[in-house]
């Protein structure tokens, strides 16, 4: 309970700061600090700068299994905003646009057992192939319908596909996609914050909560575990917001000074700021007193204090 008042209170802070969506250039970083988090876990080694340039249409050297999971793991991620967290067919399309090319059971829940490693340690052994539509179609109704909070019920469900395995490879990377999915439904600005990241650095308290949900027939250690990420993930998102927003200033600064007579609109094409993110900052560098308007909107100019 603790960690979701402070949680809820981030998240509160986060969104009156940022308007739900953070600057375009953030909005790439921490996309791309998702999928190359999200695929190191499950030991793809290519780096963020191998990423950035796949995602930048660049040619980059590496294993060819390496680079499609990348570029599988951009375009399901790309459907983000489109997919619906409690539709089945989303699911599956999303899982067959992750896996394309890289198992042949893409976009179709698994026929055959299979279990959760930890390294060469079996962990977890998923249940039988035959049960996995009814589990799965209990899980989305479940979350559909509930009652707990986001915070709470996307850990659960989290937890409880990892549980039940539905996919012959590719549970790891899409349960924690879900997750994201399911909270954007709560704060449209969870797209954006790279949990992923958190994840990785304590991959191994990651498995090890999996396990010991599955020893206690109790999913409160993943939860916790997942809300703590969650924690940590958006106080890292608020530092980047901060140093986002003090480059964007600088950026109008430096730009007023250069050509009083900018309008907004240049102004926008100049830091690739939305119209309300630029009206913010004149408001801010006013309010600061570090510039001024001289007469109207048409036919006045800026001044730098």
């Amino acid at each position: 309970m603790t960690l979701i008042a402070e949680i809820a209170e981030q998240v509160g802070h986060l969104t009156a700061t940022t308007d739900n969506i953070p600057t375009p250039h953030l909005r790439k970083e921490n996309r791309i600090k998702t999928i190359q988090s999200s695929l190191a876990i499950e030991n793809n080694s290519l780096s963020v700068d191998q990423v950035t340039a796949i995602l930048e249409g660049k040619r980059v050297l590496g294993a060819p299994n390496e680079i499609q999971e990348v570029r599988n793991a951009i375009d399901a991620y790309e459907l983000l905003l489109e997919l619906n967290p409690y539709k089945e067919k989303d699911l599956l399309r999303a899982h067959k646009l992750m896996m394309t090319d890289l198992v042949q059971e893409n976009g179709r829940y698994r026929q055959g057992g299979v279990g959760v490693f930890d390294g060469q340690k079996c962990i977890h052994l998923a249940p039988p192939a035959q049960r996995v539509p009814l589990l799965m179609a209990d899980l989305l109704e479940w979350v559909k319908q509930t009652k707990v909070h986001p915070l709470i019920s996307s850990c659960v469900f989290h937890y409880e596909f990892e549980f039940i395995h539905p996919f012959a490879d590719g549970n790891g990377r899409m349960g924690r996609m879900w997750q994201t999915l399911l909270l954007m439904q709560w704060k449209p600005i969870f797209a954006w914050i790279p949990v992923e990241t958190i994840v990785k650095e304590h991959q191994h308290e990651y498995y090890a909560s999996i396990a010991q949900s599955d020893h206690e027939a109790n999913s409160t250690p993943f939860i916790t575990f997942m809300l703590q990420c969650l924690k940590q993930a958006l106080q890292e998102m608020e530092i980047s917001n901060q140093k986002s927003n003090q480059k964007s200033n600088q950026k109008i600064l430096s730009v007023l000074q250069y050509n009083p007579l900018i309008t907004i609109r240049e102004l926008q094409e100049e830091t690739g700021l939305s119209e309300s993110g630029v009206k913010k900052i004149l408001r801010q560098l006013k309010a600061e007193g570090l510039i001024r308007r001289v007469g109207g909107d048409k036919g006045g100019h800026w001044e730098c204090t």
